[in-house]
C-alpha cells in the first residue's frame, strides 16, 4: 500500500466520521447515551470506542504503550467528541506525512493492551484503523435506526470517490 493510498483511506475515514457525527447532532442526550444492548451499550459508547481505538494506535505509532482504552465518559456529547477527534486527526495526518511512502512498509514493534508483544507494518495498522471504524459506523447506523433517528448520509467509499470527482 502506498503513501497516497493511505492518505486517501484516511481522507475517507474522516469524511465518513464527519457524516456520522453530523447525524448524531440531532440526538438528545438520552438518545446519545441510551443503553441499546449492543456490543457497546450506547451510540456514545460505540463512538467513544472507535475514537479510543484510533487514539491507542496513534499512541503506539509514537512509541508509547497505552494500557487501556479511554473511558466513554470522556465523550459527554457530540461536540466534545468532534473536537477531540479533530485534534487526533491532525496528529495522525502529521504522522502519515512524516512517514511518507518509504515509511509505509516499516515494521513497528508494539505491545497490545493484553501485554502481548507484536509487530506490524505501518500500512497494515493504518488499514486496520479505517476498517475498524467502518465496522463501528455500521453499528451506529443500526442503533440510530433502532431509536427512530435518521442515519448518516451514505458513508460508502464509492460515494466518497464520486464526491471527489471534479
Amino acid at each position: 500500500m502506498t503513501y497516497d493510498d493511505v492518505k486517501t483511506l484516511f481522507d475517507y475515514h474522516y469524511w465518513a466520521r464527519d457524516r456520522t457525527l453530523d447525524a448524531l447532532e440531532a440526538l438528545t442526550p438520552d438518545e446519545f447515551t441510551r443503553d441499546l444492548g449492543n456490543s457497546f451499550r450506547s451510540i456514545r459508547d460505540t463512538i467513544a470506542h472507535t475514537y479510543s481505538a484510533e487514539w491507542v494506535w496513534n499512541q503506539r505509532w509514537r512509541g508509547l504503550t497505552p494500557k487501556a482504552m479511554l473511558p466513554a465518559e470522556q465523550f459527554p456529547d457530540v461536540a466534545s467528541t468532534r473536537q477531540q477527534w479533530a485534534e487526533l486527526e491532525q496528529t495522525v495526518k502529521a504522522l502519515i506525512a512524516d512517514l511518507g511512502d518509504e515509511g509505509m512498509n516499516r515494521v513497528l514493534h508494539y505491545t497490545l493492551l493484553s501485554g502481548l508483544p507484536v509487530s506490524s507494518p505501518f500500512w497494515q495498522m493504518f488499514q486496520h484503523v479505517v476498517n475498524h471504524a467502518s465496522y463501528h459506523r455500521g453499528q451506529v447506523t443500526t442503533m440510530l435506526r433502532q431509536i427512530g433517528a435518521a442515519p448518516p448520509k451514505s458513508c460508502d467509499m464509492v460515494t466518497f470517490y464520486r464526491e471527489r470527482l471534479p
